[in-house]
C-alpha cells in the first residue's frame, strides 16, 4: 500500500470532534479538490493544532494519505489568514457553515477545483473588506451551481432561444429558465424578473467587489435566492441542513 506525503494551501471547510482528543478536518485545494483528513490530538490543551483548526480560515497544511484509505493524517496546519468577518457574531459563524457546506456539497474528492477555490477565496476577502454579506450568499450561489454546470448563464431561452433580458420564468421542473412566451405553456412555472436575470449576468463577469459597487436592492437579492434555492433542491434532492440551521435560528429574515 504506496503512502505519500502532500502538501498545499487549503481552506478549512469543517471541523468536527472525533473521539476523545482527535478533531476531523474537511478542506479545500486548488490542487486535489475536497479531501477529509484526522488531525490526531487537536482537542489536547497543548496541540500543536491549537488555534489553527477554524472553518474557513486558509492555512497551509500537509498530510499524508495511503492508497485505499478515506481519510487522510493531517500533519501540520500553519495558519495564513483567520475568518475574521464571520466570528464576530452568531449570524457570522451560521452564515460561514452554510458558505462553506455550499462548497462542499458541490466540490469532488480527488480533483482540482481551482475555481471554487478561487470563488471561495475572493469572496472571503470580499467580506474581510465590508463586503454585505446578502450579496455575497448569492455571488457563491450563483457561481456554485453555474460551476456545477446545474444553473449557466441565463443569456437566452433553452427552448426557443429567445433573449431572457426582458425577464423569465423558472421551469416547473426547477431545472432552468424559459422566456415568458414559453412559460405560458408550461404549467408551474415562476416568474424571475429582468433585474434578476440582470444580477446573474454581471454576477459572471463582475467580481463580488465590483459588483458591491453597485448593488441590486433587496428584493432583487431575495428573488434570486429563492430561484436559486429552488433549483438546488431540485438539484440535489434535498435542502442543505447548515441551511436549515440557520434559518430555525435567524427566522424568516436570514441572510440565505
Amino acid at each position: 500500500m504506496s503512502v505519500g506525503f502532500q502538501q498545499a494551501e487549503a481552506i478549512l471547510l469543517a471541523v468536527t470532534d472525533l473521539q476523545e482528543a482527535d478533531r476531523v478536518v474537511e478542506f479545500l485545494t486548488r490542487e486535489v479538490g475536497k479531501r477529509r483528513g484526522v488531525a490526531r490530538g487537536a482537542k489536547r490543551r497543548f496541540s500543536r493544532f491549537a488555534g489553527e483548526l477554524q472553518p474557513l480560515a486558509r492555512v497551509r497544511i500537509g498530510w499524508f494519505e495511503k492508497e485505499g484509505r478515506e481519510l487522510v493524517r493531517i500533519s501540520s496546519v500553519e495558519l495564513v489568514r483567520a475568518p475574521k468577518p464571520l466570528q464576530g457574531d452568531l449570524e457570522g459563524l451560521l452564515l460561514g457553515a452554510y458558505l462553506a457546506e455550499t462548497i462542499a456539497t458541490f466540490a469532488q474528492e480527488g480533483e482540482p477545483a481551482e475555481r471554487l477555490f478561487r470563488l471561495l477565496d475572493s469572496v472571503l476577502e470580499a467580506l474581510a473588506a465590508g463586503a454585505d454579506r446578502r450579496l455575497a450568499v448569492r455571488y457563491v450561489e450563483s457561481w456554485v451551481l453555474r460551476l456545477g454546470g446545474v444553473f449557466p448563464a441565463p443569456t437566452e431561452c433553452p427552448l426557443c432561444a429567445a433573449p431572457l433580458t426582458e425577464g423569465a420564468a423558472l421551469a416547473g421542473n426547477g431545472e432552468s429558465l424559459i422566456c415568458r412566451r414559453c412559460a405560458v405553456e408550461s404549467p408551474g412555472t415562476r416568474p424571475v424578473s429582468a433585474a434578476a436575470v440582470e444580477f446573474w449576468l454581471r454576477a459572471g463577469r463582475e467580481s463580488l467587489s465590483r459588483l458591491a459597487e453597485r448593488p441590486p436592492g433587496r428584493a432583487v437579492l431575495d428573488e434570486a435566492g429563492e430561484v436559486l434555492g429552488r433549483v438546488r433542491r431540485h438539484f440535489l434532492g434535498n435542502e442543505l441542513r447548515s441551511l436549515d440551521v440557520l434559518r430555525r435560528t435567524l427566522g424568516a429574515d436570514a441572510l440565505a
